[in-house]
């Protein structure tokens, strides 16, 4: 008999959150553009912009955050991997507080607060746990970048209980960029593995061996900036601070030359997730130091391009390999990635001045886009993610 579908999703993390991740990425920012028209109905004292802000790191990366880690932790240190209700209760925590979040519902801030507080510390703790029983110092570093977002997220969410929007915002801009440390050793431990793999089939040897004193640059030169940007650094230091992030990114990018095999869709968009990073770092820097454009363009190349590209390549990427299909990205997988990089040059490109405004609603044109992605590569994947092999 074939299992039940509620079982077949919490045999391993990626089943459940990765087609979470993607319906949430999908439809919470559709939603605001078209449904809403970038208000909220419940928004009073939040404005709708925090609580987008909020949803994206929290909502559709949280997520996918979720899926990967519950899912990789196991693979990289030879351990049972968490199943069954442990699952369960992860999503239900991260389910309860996306529904203040849905309708930007003020007076459901204190139980979303608790509900998104609890399932960080929880796959914090779980980190740790395996650590100390394996005595492995493998997932110490993303139990540090995940520490640190745990510590944004309660900032934030403070900020918020007490209905003051800016350092809400500012906490939720740090909690982003935080992400893109996460994502900076993401890219660390998928890029070297497909790319041997890409470059040599049989894998039987590893062709492709990264220079070692760069494997963690990007990631410790994020940490760095956002250590000076919390120390109140001047705005011309932290803006040199975040150029070296940027560059470094744009470094990580580079190590996808190599050769013809760069043009393989699975080596493209994770050079295309750092090249999305370091560009909006890289703008970041400039804009602290009177570049003519708002942080907000730069902002979302890198937390909509950087991590939502980066996301897609770890939903198709990881999700190749752990449903058994091995690489080689379906048609709609590809036309998904040419989406969400073009709603991400449609968002950003125009406010900084980069790309003549287009006809039409620009914004709504980027969800579209946007949406249309995710909801491609969940419509391609679906079928292996509910059918155990």
């Amino acid at each position: 008999m074939k299992p039940s579908l509620h079982r077949v999703l919490a045999d391993e993390g990626f089943r459940l959150f990765f087609p979470l991740a993607a319906l949430h990425a999908a439809l919470w920012p559709l939603l605001w553009v078209a449904l809403w028209s970038f208000d909220l109905p419940f928004a009073r004292q939040i404005p709708p912009g925090i609580w987008h802000a909020n949803e994206m790191i929290f909502g559709a990366w949280g997520a996918a955050l979720l899926g990967f880690l519950t899912t990789a932790a196991p693979e990289w240190t030879d351990t049972p991997r968490l199943r069954g209700r442990p699952l369960w209760v992860l999503a239900g925590l991260w389910g309860l507080a996306r529904i203040a979040g849905l309708l930007g519902a003020d007076a459901l801030i204190l139980p979303a607060t608790a509900a998104e507080l609890a399932w960080l510390v929880l796959l914090l703790a779980y980190f740790l746990k395996v650590s100390l029983e394996q005595r492995s110092t493998r997932l110490l570093s993303f139990a540090g970048w995940l520490f640190a977002l745990t510590l944004a997220g309660l900032m934030a969410r403070m900020a918020m209980l007490a209905g003051q929007a800016e350092p809400a915002a500012e906490w939720l801009r740090i909690a982003g960029l935080v992400f893109l440390g996460l994502l900076s050793l993401a890219l660390a431990r998928i890029t070297v593995p497909v790319t041997n793999i890409v470059l040599d089939p049989s894998e039987s040897t590893s062709p492709f061996r990264p220079h070692p004193g760069r494997l963690n640059l990007s990631a410790g030169l994020v940490a760095l900036a956002l250590i000076g940007q919390v120390a109140g650094l001047s705005p011309a230091v932290a803006g040199f601070l975040w150029i070296a992030a940027g560059a470094a990114f744009m470094d990580r990018m580079a190590e996808g030359f190599v050769g013809p095999e760069a043009f393989r869709a699975e080596i493209m968009v994770l050079m295309a997730a750092a090249g999305f990073s370091g560009a909006g770092l890289l703008g970041l820097g400039a804009a602290a130091l009177g570049a003519p454009w708002a942080e907000a363009g730069p902002l979302h190349l890198a937390l909509m391009g950087g991590l939502g590209l980066g996301v897609l390549a770890v939903l198709a990427i990881a999700g190749r390999f752990h449903t058994r299909q091995g690489l080689g990205l379906n048609w709609q997988t590809r036309a998904a990635f040419v989406l969400a990089g073009a709603a991400v040059l449609l968002r950003a490109l125009p406010e900084m001045g980069l790309m003549p405004w287009p006809p039409g609603p620009l914004h709504l044109l980027a969800a579209l886009f946007w949406a249309a992605a995710f909801l491609l590569w969940l419509a391609d994947y679906w079928p292996a993610i509910r059918r155990l092999p």
